[in-house]
């Protein structure tokens, strides 16, 4: 028997996850996406939509959530339609300073919700013209919220990281353990 279940497919989530030490089997969320609230609200919103979506499909057991924006100004930057839109994306990051929004949502046995956003600023060196257009080629953005991975390729474009490293990357580790805790989970120590 699993300690909860990841509302998640991300791959990503799924490593992070398992530093914990909790068992936990995997089922995705299918629910809609589309919000016109500000990138803050919106993964709040997100994850919890999607912790009780999968949550609603295993009564009584403990489900987590997460749920990632880049924003700049505010205005969120999603996964990329197309490599155009990540072109799109990156130019508008190189050189910048952004924010990255992590929602975490846990929804306990009895049907609890416990949730949180965690915020970090990261910061772009300037990308060149041909620096885009070779990483775009890379299919690396292309699922990522941003059109990024900072721990992929993309990392040596990152200059700097103000907050929570496992965050920027889709599950902030100490809000997670943090929520877990709360939701009355173990979290094995190492």
């Amino acid at each position: 028997m699993s300690d909860l279940i990841l509302a998640s497919a991300s791959p990503r989530r799924r490593e992070l996850l398992a530093l914990t030490g909790l068992s936990f089997a995997v089922d995705a969320a299918d629910v809609d996406e589309h919000t016109d609230l500000g990138a803050r609200e919106a993964v709040s919103e997100l994850c919890r939509r999607k912790a009780l979506c999968v949550a609603a499909r295993h009564p009584g057991e403990i489900v987590l959530a997460a749920d990632t924006l880049v924003a700049m100004h505010d205005i969120p930057f999603g996964k990329p339609e197309n490599e155009e839109d990540a072109v799109r994306m990156l130019r508008l990051l190189s050189g910048n300073s952004h924010q990255v929004h992590t929602g975490v949502c846990v929804v306990s046995r009895e049907g609890a919700c416990f949730e949180g956003v965690d915020t970090s600023t990261v910061t772009f060196l300037p990308l060149t013209e041909e620096d885009i257009r070779a990483y775009v080629a890379t299919g690396e953005p292309m699922d990522k919220a941003g059109a990024y991975a900072l721990q992929g390729i993309a990392g040596m474009f990152i200059r700097e990281v103000r907050g929570t490293p496992s965050g920027v990357i889709g599950l902030p580790m100490p809000l997670t353990r943090s929520l877990l805790l709360q939701c009355g989970v173990s979290v094995p120590h190492i």
